[in-house]
């Protein structure tokens, strides 16, 4: 007894937009999901954008020819580069503490971890501005300031501490001791994102501790390190605004000072703002390009 074979079942009919069934041979259309919600949200933002930048551009309230005469002046200009210097001083100082403290840390000696995570619960608890009001008023507890032997009459050196802490110390003074707590953590964690089993490995090849953590145990933190370290100097730079309040000599405080004395404060403050924002872009490009390159890496 032969088999039969089943009877072939071809495509059954396809569903119209419509909600139709359509033919056999016939062609289906397709029609794309409209989002009326979103289509009107995006015309309400574009709308509020341009109304917020009409009502800007024409408010009689602002003066745009004195944003235009102080934009490029020479003292706002001269003020950029004091943020920029006291921002990229007090980010490699920082850097440089961070490592040491976040090392400490993760050193198996409770007293050296203990130590490192008491820098890091003293500084991350003050506030910038209080740091800063702190380190720049050193002078009123701390007269002198001596290096030599303790309990002999051996002295290295020794000078008024107004003569060393300048405002322009202070500030890169306040602002690394408080930037090497935050990124002190920030390298911690890198480092523990480094599995045990490299350095182990390490070890089995004969490598000691100071090499398995420069050539193993570093280059692999960095890619951990790196995108929140940027957000870090974006954030330094950012703060650096702070350092008015002890007359720092950054852009703000020169921008304030131009406002002190024309009286047209928002408009400065409108100078200053260009300016962070330019700079913000330029690094923010900066970092871009580096996190995809050590990414590729």
């Amino acid at each position: 007894m032969t088999e039969q074979a089943a009877p072939r079942r071809g495509p059954g009919p396809r569903l119209l937009a419509d909600g139709r069934r359509a033919a056999v041979g016939q062609s289906l259309m397709v029609v794309p999901v409209r989002h009326y919600g979103r289509m009107i949200l995006a015309v309400v933002v574009v709308l509020a954008v341009i109304g917020a930048a009409y009502s800007l551009a024409t408010n009689p309230n602002f003066d745009w020819s004195i944003v235009a005469k102080f934009v490029f002046s020479p003292s706002i200009l001269r003020g950029l580069g004091s943020t920029l210097l006291i921002t990229i001083v007090a980010e490699v100082i920082a850097i440089v503490l961070s490592i040491i403290i976040a090392i400490m840390r993760v050193s198996k000696s409770r007293i050296v971890s203990s130590v490192a995570a008491a820098y890091v619960f003293f500084f991350r608890g003050i506030p910038i501005i209080v740091l800063l009001i702190i380190v720049g008023n050193l002078g009123l507890f701390i007269k002198v300031v001596t290096i030599g032997i303790p309990f002999t009459d051996i002295v290295f050196f020794s000078a008024p501490i107004s003569q060393i802490v300048t405002p322009f110390v202070a500030s890169v003074l306040g602002l690394s001791l408080a930037g090497a707590a935050y990124m002190a953590e920030i390298m911690r964690s890198g480092l523990l994102a480094v599995g045990k089993g490299q350095r182990e490995a390490a070890k089995a090849l004969g490598l000691n501790g100071a090499r398995t953590l420069r050539y193993i145990v570093l280059p692999q933190a960095l890619r951990v390190i790196l995108p929140p370290m940027g957000n870090e100097f974006i954030g330094m730079l950012k703060a650096s605004a702070i350092v008015s309040v002890i007359a720092g000599g950054d852009l703000l405080t020169v921008a304030l000072g131009i406002a002190g004395t024309n009286y047209r404060t928002i408009e400065l403050l409108i100078v200053a703002t260009i300016w962070y924002l330019l700079v913000i872009a330029v690094f923010s490009v900066g970092q871009f390009f580096l996190e995809r390159r050590t990414a590729e890496k």
